[in-house]
């Protein structure tokens, strides 16, 4: 079977096929990616710690300080705990909304490679991925720091984070396979995913805990996935406690799933993107 007709299957085998064969070419452009996104900058990738602490400094302030935000069950800390619980929810949240909201224009930039049969487009989310998870792995290095100082310790489960970061990644890739699709036939998709994940960052309980959400709305909050994500997360790092394996279970079925629907749609449409552009 030649490359181009394998390029073009939607298999979760076809994708595993595709990653081995082109794991040189993901590794290098994730470098590429982020060694461009600061190149030219005074600080250089100092940004990817600098960015995340200065905003979380800001919703600190409003949050805690302005509106009196308060989170329990912390036995120490104050304000700068409040600030360590925040940093985990975003960080979490973060590397879902960095891929997702560059996903739409990941074909549209790159639209000197849709007719290079040879290019293996299906690893453009691939790369953001990559990037993402090395910004991320950044963060939650000034984050153990940040709770070994603040809260005096870290759970042992904290070492558990993979296992519920990977059903996140793995749906979030899908969601990026759709929207880099959908983002080639309707050039409305950046603006309207940009406000969609901003209203998820406030849907989320990363500035707030679950319970204080009234009652009534907490089975509409359930509807959003990443709420377990963060939930999961906070439980690992701060409480100490692992999911159930059933959850779990669960959250690895839906990952795959979302990632399989995602990357088939992708295989399935990326044959009229030559067409548009």
């Amino acid at each position: 079977m030649s490359t181009a007709t394998m390029s073009f299957e939607a298999g979760l085998p076809c994708l595993l096929a595709s990653l081995r064969r082109n794991r040189d070419l993901i590794r290098q452009l994730v470098r590429q990616e982020i060694v461009g996104r600061y190149r030219g900058s005074f600080m250089g990738v100092a940004w990817s710690l600098l960015t995340p602490v200065l905003m979380l400094l800001i919703y600190t302030f409003v949050f805690s300080v302005v509106f009196g935000a308060r989170w329990g069950g912390l036995p120490q800390g104050g304000k700068a705990a409040f600030a360590v619980v925040l940093f985990a929810g975003m960080a979490v949240f973060n590397v879902f909304s960095e891929v997702v909201v560059r996903a739409p224009n990941l074909v549209v930039a790159n639209a000197n490679y849709v007719k290079r049969v040879v290019f293996p487009l299906e690893v453009l989310p691939i790369v953001q991925m990559g990037n993402a998870l090395f910004h991320f792995a950044v963060n939650m290095a000034a984050w153990l720091v940040a709770a070994w100082v603040v809260l005096g310790t870290v759970p042992w489960t904290a070492w558990l984070l993979p296992v519920v970061l990977g059903p996140l990644i793995l749906g979030t890739l899908g969601i990026a396979w759709l929207l880099a699709s959908l983002g080639v036939f309707v050039r409305d998709m950046a603006q309207t995913v940009g406000l969609l994940v901003t209203a998820l960052l406030f849907l989320t309980p990363i500035f707030y805990p679950l319970e204080a959400i009234p009652e009534d709305f907490r089975p509409w909050l359930a509807l959003n996935p990443l709420a377990h994500v963060v939930e999961q997360a906070r439980a690992l790092l701060i409480g100490g406690t692992v999911p159930a394996l059933r959850e779990l279970a669960l959250s690895w079925g839906l990952g795959v799933l979302v990632m399989w629907l995602g990357f088939a749609w992708f295989q399935k449409t990326r044959k009229g993107f030559a067409d548009v552009l």
